[in-house]
C-alpha cells in the first residue's frame, strides 16, 4: 500500500483532518537524472511543493544543506543590532537598550 492512502486512512481512523493549505511537499532527490514528478494531490487538492520549509525551528532545504538555516539565523541578530544602533543614536540608556533587545 502506498504512503498517501495509508496517511489518509490513518487520519480517518483517528478522526483527524489534514489541512491541505498548510501541508507542504519537499522533494529530496540526489540522483543525477531526476525525473519530473507529478504534483501530489490529497483528497482532490494539490499540495504545494517547496524548496525549503521550517520544521521544529530548523529550516530544511531540498539539498539538505545548511545555507538557508544559517542565513535565517544570521539575519535575526543583524536586524536586532541595526535596531539597537538606531536607538543608541537617540541616546537611550543602557537599561532601555537592553529592554528593547529582549523584547524583539
Amino acid at each position: 500500500m502506498a504512503a498517501k492512502p495509508r496517511l489518509i486512512e490513518w487520519c480517518i481512523d483517528n478522526n483527524l483532518s489534514l489541512n491541505i493549505k498548510k501541508t507542504k511537499e519537499l522533494v529530496i532527490d540526489f540522483r543525477r537524472h531526476q525525473e519530473e514528478l507529478q504534483p501530489l494531490e490529497i483528497m482532490g487538492e494539490e499540495v504545494e511543493r517547496v524548496s525549503s520549509f521550517k520544521f521544529l525551528g530548523i529550516h530544511v532545504s531540498e539539498d539538505l544543506k545548511w545555507l538557508v538555516n544559517t542565513t535565517v539565523l544570521v539575519k535575526k541578530p543583524q536586524q536586532r543590532l541595526y535596531f539597537l544602533r538606531s536607538l543608541r543614536k537617540v541616546h537611550l540608556s543602557a537599561r532601555l537598550l537592553k529592554l528593547f533587545y529582549h523584547c524583539t
